[in-house]
Parts: structure tokens; sequence; C-alpha cells
């Protein structure tokens, strides 16, 4: 067996395992990179990337199907679906290339092949040819998608995970979706606009990540308007029948489909580490427990970063954890606490959902006595004359200094907004300051001004009504 010192070892190579070594590098070259599995991202393999070029297939069919109501009329759309995934999957390994040819980069000594397993606290077994002594470890290993419990053995390759979608050479006629957030929404969507008989099933009524409940009853109603849904389908029933699936719902009848494919959600994928050997303090489902702003685990010197400490499993989380849990590493027992940016989250579906800044749940939670403005998109100028105009943003402000907390949404361009609605956030613009930015017309962004007007007149601040003006009379 090969032995190793290092000064850090870093258990995984996605996104927030290689922004650990990058940012590990800047104070040691004594590190080494472990990695299992495949290299290459679960973005880029099997997550953000792939699903957004399925869902870019899909709005092109979608765009050729609403031509009419725009007086544009052509021929009788039809979905290649064998053509649909070669570009899928040749996108997605170009994409997959970018982070294979950096980890090539890497000296040879900083990257180990294998499985890695806690011997105890300060020693790793990797795949047992290889043993490393490490006088300090980042946990970057990911997560990988959950399964209820026995329909592997019911379904057997009639069972999808999200993973398997994107290594299809072509579109199945018809697909059954378990689970209602932002994975199985987003693709449940794509592939019904792609001519797949699809219905999305969710064993309770909510539909995506907002937490608004107006907004939680406005996306369920525009969602399904747009394609079968069977929600508050309580425990759903699977069985393997005549080379398919059959799916038995509270709130649906009995129906067959090719394959079942289960976004039932993610968990950290550590469990395989032996975290027991390490002694490190976890949760009571064995994740470790851990800052969010140093990524320490405990007071140890094991550090943790991207969906494997189940905080926030975006990318850009990921990146930004790696980076602070592989400095922290390489300093300890030096330790930077880093504040951490606003909370921006996107869901890519028609319309797009999105959260920036805090979330409703968050400030009711807390207790933050806040107001509520919102915009309805429905007679919004630019969204109405591209027959985009669906939905509401809802943005939230604190009472006490007017100051911008937050906002939720699910209608057109929320990928857009949400993010100078975060940067307001994260700067602590006040309401009436953002009121003062331009507003250029006719832009879907003048559904922000009409929001934060009215969340303006809840705070009571601002500028009086022209009525009322005392020094100019009423009507100046």
């Amino acid at each position: 067996m090969t032995q190793i010192e290092v000064d850090v070892a870093i258990i995984g190579a996605g996104t927030a395992g290689m922004s650990a070594y990058r940012a590990a590098l800047k104070h040691t070259r004594n590190v080494v990179v472990i990695e299992g599995g495949a290299y290459g991202t679960t973005c880029a393999r099997v997550g953000c990337m792939p699903s957004k070029l399925l869902i870019a297939a899909a709005d092109a069919a979608h765009a050729i199907s609403r031509a009419p109501q725009f007086g544009v009329r052509g021929g009788t759309l039809h979905v290649d679906g064998t053509a649909v995934m070669k570009r899928v999957r040749e996108e997605r390994d170009r994409f997959v290339g970018f982070v294979t040819d950096e980890v090539a980069r890497w000296p040879q000594q900083h990257w180990l092949r294998g499985q890695a397993r806690f011997v105890d606290a300060h020693t790793l077994d990797v795949g047992g040819h290889s043993q490393v002594r490490a006088q300090r470890v980042v946990i970057a290993t990911g997560s990988r998608a959950a399964v209820p419990g026995g329909w592997r053995e019911t379904l057997g390759d009639r069972l999808l995970v999200s993973d398997d979608v994107f290594a299809w050479q072509t579109l199945p006629a018809s697909v059954a979706v378990v689970g209602t957030g932002i994975i199985g929404l987003e693709l449940a969507q794509a592939l019904h606009r792609l001519d797949v008989r699809v219905r999305l099933y969710g064993r309770g009524t909510h539909v995506g990540p907002l937490t608004d409940p107006v907004l939680q009853k406005l996306s369920r109603d525009l969602f399904a308007c747009d394609m079968p849904l069977a929600l508050d389908a309580g425990d759903i029933e699977v069985s393997h029948s005549g080379g398919g699936v059959t799916v038995q719902a509270r709130s649906a009848a009995a129906e067959k489909f090719d394959y079942l494919l289960a976004a039932t959600g993610r968990t950290p994928d550590v469990h395989q580490l032996n975290l027991a050997a390490a002694g490190l303090p976890l949760d009571p489902t064995g994740v470790p427990l851990f800052s969010r702003n140093s990524g320490q685990i405990g007071d140890t010197h094991v550090f943790i970063a991207g969906d494997a400490d189940n905080d926030r499993p975006l990318l850009h989380e990921a990146a930004d954890e790696g980076r602070i849990a592989g400095e922290n590493a390489a300093r300890y027992p030096e330790l930077r606490v880093r504040v951490r940016r606003t909370p921006l989250a996107v869901v890519f579906t028609d319309p797009q959902l999105m959260m920036a800044g805090a979330s409703y749940a968050h400030l009711t939670a807390s207790g933050a006595d806040f107001a509520v403005g919102e915009a309805s998109f429905v007679d919004q100028g630019r969204s109405r004359v591209m027959a985009r105009n669906l939905g509401a943003l809802r943005v939230y402000g604190e009472r006490s200094s007017g100051r911008f907390l937050g906002a939720e949404m699910v209608g057109p361009a929320a990928e857009h907004i949400s993010h100078l609605l975060a940067w307001c956030a994260q700067r602590g613009d006040t309401v009436a300051h953002m009121l003062d930015y331009p507003f250029c017309h006719p832009v879907i962004e003048e559904g922000v001004r009409t929001a934060l007007r009215a969340l303006r007149r809840k705070l009571c601040m601002g500028p009086p009504p022209v009525a009322q003006c005392l020094d100019c009379g009423p009507g100046a």
C-alpha cells in the first residue's frame, strides 16, 4: 500500500473540490485531491448544463407551437428525439471536457483515484491501494439521487434518476416524473414540450421552491395549465408491468408509462466515508455539523463544502464554499470567517421561478417586521407584447428602515430580475433608493418598479402623494 503524507487532502473533484484545491494552493503545494467517480463536476455532467440543453430544445419547440398567436404559421412541428439528445450529449461532453482538461493540467502528485474512507481522524484509505496521512481534510463529495425504498428492486431498468436522462440516445414515448422540486419540474416540463407523454406527480401540493403562499398557489395554477399534474398524490404506488411502469396515485387514475423518473431529492454523499472513525460531530441524518462561514466541522481539522453539507445545493454556492473551506484548511489552525453572498436561486421553467435575498419563509420564521409589494405580469406591457404575460413578483421590505430584504417571483425573465434584486439586497439598498435607479421603457423590468412602488406605499415611506403636498398645493 502506497503511503502519502500531505498538508491538505480534498475528497471529491467536483465544483467545491476544485475550488478548494485552487484556494489551498495559495498556501501550500502539499495537497492531494481524491476522486472515486468520474471527473467533470455534477453541474457539467448531469446537472445544470445538460438540463439547460434539454430545456433549450423544449423552448425552441414551444416557440414554434405558439407562433400562430402572432399570425406566424409554418409546417407541422416535428421533434426528432435522436437529434435532440445527440446535441445534448455533444454539448454536455464539451462542458465536461473543460473540467477534465483542467484536472489533466494538475501535477500528477496532486490527484489520486479511488474511494476514500477515514481510518482515523488524520488517515484515509483510498481504494485499498493508498493510505493518505493528512494534517487537514476537506470533504467535497457532493450528493446523489435519493430514491424511495423498494423502487429500484421493483422497477429495475425502468427506474431513472436525473443523471440517467442525459445518456439517452433518443427521447422515450412516455415518462412518469415523481417529485415537484426544481429537478422534477424542469425535466417534466421540458419533456412534455418535446412531445413526450408526461405526468408530474407530487405527494403534496407544493410545486417548486417558492415559499410565498400567494406565489405557491399561482405556480400550481400556472403549471397545471401547462402540463398534466397529479398533486396531493399521497403514497404513490409503482409496479413493473408489461415492459413499462404503472403508477397509482390518490389524485389520479392508474397510468402506464415507459419509465419512471424519480426526482425525489438528493442526499449528501458522505455515508461511505466512515465518518465515525474521524470522530466528527454529525446531525441525526449523519451529515457533519459545520460553520457555513468557515466550512469547519465542529472544532476539528476537517472542513466541508458543496452539496455534501446539504446547505445550499447550487453551483455558485459550492464554488464559494470550496474556496472558504480550502483556504481555511490550508491555514488551519488560523481561520478566516467569510461573509456569505446573498441567497439567489433560479428555476429555468417557463414561466421561470426565482428567489433573491431573504425568502418569505425565512422572514416569517425569523419574526421580521416586513411589508410586501406585488406586481402582476398579466397586463405588464413588454410581457404582453411577447405573449409571456404570466405570473407575479412579490418584494419584501423592512418596516423600520425601508431596507429591501428580498423577493420571490414566478414569471418572465426571472433569471435576470433575480440578479438585479439580489445585488440590491446585498448592497443594503432601501426601497426608495432602488426606485431612484433608471428603468427603461418598454421592458419587463418595469414590473420591478411597479412592485417596489407598491412596497413603498406599504412602508409609508418616500414622497407624499401629490394631492397632499403642503408646499405646492393640490395638483402641483
